[in-house]
């Protein structure tokens, strides 16, 4: 069987210097969907904490900038359509949290990226706790693949 084609669109919403590169935002996604027997498309915009803030305020109400956003696509009933939907990842709180964790930036920005489109999937974390272990055990597989150590493993 052929794998589907995946679009995944990474933009940029503040300096690059530090961030992944898109090729490595690409490989965690496609890590994510590893097993989808579909075509999906995606995006991924890298956001300060002031449009982090914002978005969170705006679709979430809660006043505050947040790591990862997931925008799921909403179609009419019967709309058959590749579009998965969106994640907004806000690199300074990204960084804030790896730094305060102990943990490699990257390893943390693959993980949240993980986290997001698992999400996106509709896998979630805080219907119920066996939801919750359920995400987290799949991410820690993903994260494994990509050679990332268990992010909640304690340190």
């Amino acid at each position: 069987m052929t794998r589907p084609a995946h679009s995944v669109t990474v933009s940029y919403g503040l300096p690059r210097k530090g961030l992944p590169a898109a090729a490595s935002v690409r490989r965690w996604v496609e890590a994510a969907l590893a097993g989808q027997r579909r075509a999906i498309e995606l995006s991924v915009r890298y956001v300060d904490s002031d449009e982090g803030r914002a978005l969170n305020r705006d679709y979430r109400g809660k006043d505050y900038a947040t790591n990862v956003l997931s925008f799921p696509v909403e179609l009419p009933p019967g709309v058959r359509s590749p579009l998965l939907g969106d994640l907004v990842v806000c690199a300074p709180v990204v960084a804030l949290e790896a730094l305060g964790q102990d943990k490699p930036l990257t390893h943390h920005h693959a993980h949240l990226v993980v986290h997001g489109v698992l999400h996106l999937l509709g896998m979630d974390h805080e219907r119920s706790e066996a939801e919750a272990d359920a995400m987290e055990a799949r991410e820690r597989t993903i994260l494994g693949r990509l050679g990332i150590p268990d992010p909640y493993a304690e340190r």
